[in-house]
């Protein structure tokens, strides 16, 4: 068991006998009272939020995880097939494990893999992507100067919004994070 000062963002802690991962942490010391560590996680296996406030002793076990780069060849049902680039092993894994960016994946792409022992626990893509848009209602020329947007399909089946400049056959890139549009793919 660890402190909750030994605690970083991104690290893997164990939290009432759940895995979470840590995506904000701040320490606070308001006035005269004590100070706290104020912690923002995200369970794994459900994907809530989590909010806790935690003082400075309390003890928290942090769990040891190691990633491998792995290839992103097809959806199997409910089930992601990835390669590992380097023995060439296959292994299948949740699309719960990789979140809302599954949308976003193209075979052929690398993501790291999180694995606690030989269970994977955690995907995560790359910040951007580059894909290219399948079908949107045609733009006009000159349409940069508001910022209205429009739906766009793209070529994995995913739908987001785009400026009403983009085109269907444009390649754009996407932030993964929040699946928003960045801009037009040179």
């Amino acid at each position: 068991m660890a402190k909750v000062s030994d605690i970083s963002r991104g690290s893997f802690v164990r939290y009432n006998g759940e895995l979470a991962q840590v995506l904000e942490y701040e320490h606070r010391t308001p006035g005269n009272l004590r100070a706290f560590y104020q912690v923002k996680m995200r369970n794994l296996n459900s994907g809530k939020l989590i909010e806790q406030r935690f003082r400075p002793d309390d003890e928290m076990e942090i769990v040891r995880v190691h990633f491998k780069e792995q290839q992103y060849l097809y959806m199997d049902g409910n089930n992601a097939v990835c390669m590992d680039n380097e023995t060439f092993e296959q292994i299948m894994i949740q699309k719960e494990t990789i979140g809302e960016g599954v949308a976003l994946m193209k075979e052929g792409m690398n993501i790291k893999i999180y694995f606690e022992g030989e269970e994977p626990i955690f995907a995560e893509l790359p910040l951007t992507v580059e894909l290219e848009v399948t079908y949107t209602e045609p733009g006009m020329r000159g349409d940069t100067a508001t910022r209205t947007l429009k739906a766009a399909t793209l070529e994995t089946g995913a739908s987001i919004k785009v400026p009403l400049f983009i085109n269907t056959g444009d390649k754009i890139r996407i932030d993964t994070r929040t699946n928003t549009y960045i801009e037009r793919a040179k």
